[in-house]
């Protein structure tokens, strides 16, 4: 599936390429070039989450396919308005959004395709692989279509990104996914997949803190890849050849980078490697906006690449080890939604400054803020998830009720009572605490702690979710840490006590 990849990100950087070009010469407008980059990243930001549900819920083998297909009617259609004469901006983005909404939807099942075939040691080689595939078609795809659009124009370049997006949907027949284990548990449906994934990313503190920073990088960013175009035509007096040489070079840059990202998280580490990455792509903006010279513009580029390259495949790599496989996918698609939401968010902002400052004050000012990112690595620290805390933990087919409620019943009140020793009152609250993350991660719309004002020794945790089906997703969804921290509870009860569970339904 990785070759197929391959043939459809070249195919997706060529079109790219073209429509962002074709815009500057239909409009001369730096703002509806840079709405390009809007239009091919704002489907990330709307669908990413929707498809990553569906990812983690249905045929991935059908939803790739029908996406596949649909996009490729698209550039088809594409290709013919424009060698027919018939294609305007209005008409070219909304053509680009369209497509982008398929490239939205395939790409969480297509991420977690590719990871589920890969056992967990390997998984940053193979991401850091995906990587070296996207980003050197970055760098062969503009590159390509600019020799293209000018030997034969726009029309011919979208011919060419048809054959990549055919190219990765006769893989997928020949390589299908491999299907969802089968599971008793009621099927999630959209809106409820869509929440739990929410909940997951807002109460684990690991993967909140990546998709964070993430979207931070992502939008500051966006302003060079945005304004590349206008720069090209307007600083540098290139031509759309020349514009996909510096796309090429920004392409290049991420692959050398991704040869030897593993060399330097291990030389580095995560928070020195990051704060590296943010400080050379903000000198590389600060180059892009001061200078005229191609010389100096194009090695710029070059690094330019490499820290992008080294930032998105570091922190995709920490969130999808920081995932368990029940919302695996639904994270690739956070992580999507949070770098190419920003992104596509970003493009559209930078793009509107760039009209009213001009091209360098834009740059300049985007330079300031991918350095004062640098910031957000103290709230919000970077790490990989441990194996036990992505591990599912073996589930107890025991729930202590007589007969099970209807799936759709609900709220469920969940009661686990406790009886404390006197002297271990203040360590058991802290212990318990910790549990309040996974609860509500889990599923849990509510937590808390309570005392019983009748008997001091015996405490109570209390946690509501909304229905019965998400409840016994919830108890599926725990992980081998926490089981260990359940565990470890009991140290301070009453010798020959135990945990007691209740379970209450609402009736009014």
């Amino acid at each position: 599936m990785l070759a197929g990849g391959t043939a459809y990100f070249v195919g997706n950087a060529m079109q790219a390429m073209a429509a962002a070009w074709l815009v500057v010469e239909l409009t001369g407008s730096s703002f509806l070039s840079a709405l390009v980059q809007t239009a091919v990243f704002l489907p990330m930001f709307l669908l990413a989450l929707p498809a990553g549900v569906m990812a983690d819920t249905t045929d991935r083998r059908r939803l790739l396919l029908m996406a596949l297909g649909v996009q490729a009617g698209l550039v088809t259609l594409l290709a013919a308005l424009m060698l027919a004469g018939w294609l305007g901006a209005g008409a070219l983005l909304l053509l680009t959004f369209l497509i982008g909404c398929c490239a939205a939807l395939m790409s969480p099942a297509w991420n977690s395709s590719l990871v589920d075939k890969v056992p967990r040691e390997e998984l940053p080689l193979a991401i850091a692989a995906v990587g070296i595939s996207y980003n050197g078609a970055r760098a062969l795809g503009p590159a390509a279509a600019g020799w293209v659009y000018a030997q034969a124009g726009a029309g011919w370049v979208f011919g060419f990104a048809v054959l990549g997006v055919l190219a990765l949907l006769e893989s997928v027949r020949r390589h299908p996914p491999a299907p969802h284990p089968p599971s008793r548990l009621p099927a999630e449906r959209l809106w409820g997949g869509m929440l739990s994934a929410l909940r997951f990313a807002r109460h684990s503190d690991i993967v909140l803190a990546q998709l964070v920073r993430t979207a931070a990088f992502g939008a500051a960013g966006s302003a060079l890849w945005a304004l590349l175009p206008a720069v090209a035509a307007k600083q540098l007096g290139l031509g759309a050849t020349g514009f996909g040489f510096l796309m090429a070079c920004m392409g290049g840059g991420a692959v050398a980078s991704g040869l030897l990202i593993g060399r330097m998280r291990t030389a580095m580490g995560l928070e020195r490697l990051v704060l590296m990455c943010c400080v050379v792509f903000a000198v590389v903006m600060a180059v892009t906006a001061a200078s005229t010279l191609h010389w100096m513009v194009y090695p710029a580029l070059v690094a330019g690449g490499g820290a992008w390259m080294a930032f998105m495949s570091t922190f995709n790599t920490a969130t999808q080890t920081s995932a368990p496989p029940w919302v695996r996918a639904r994270a690739s698609a956070m992580h999507v939604l949070a770098a190419l939401g920003a992104f596509a968010l970003g493009s559209a902002m930078w793009g509107a400054l760039s009209g009213l400052l001009g091209l360098s004050p834009t740059l300049w000012l985007a330079a300031a803020a991918m350095s004062a990112g640098v910031l957000l690595a103290r709230p919000f620290p970077l790490r990989m998830g441990e194996l036990d805390e992505v591990t599912q933990a073996p589930l107890s087919e025991d729930l202590f009720v007589k007969h099970q409620p209807d799936p759709e019943a609900g709220p469920v009140a969940v009661e686990i009572v406790y009886r404390v020793r006197s002297d271990a009152t203040e360590p058991f609250l802290d212990a318990v605490s910790q549990l309040r993350g996974p609860r509500r991660r889990d599923g849990a719309t509510f937590w808390r702690v309570y005392r019983d004002l009748s008997d001091p020794q015996r405490f109570i945790e209390r946690f509501i979710v909304t229905s019965w089906a998400d409840y016994l997703h919830q108890r599926a969804r725990a992980t081998v840490a926490d089981q260990e921290l359940e565990a470890g509870l009991r140290e301070f009860t009453l010798p020959g006590t135990g945990p007691e569970v209740m379970h209450y339904i609402a009736e009014r």
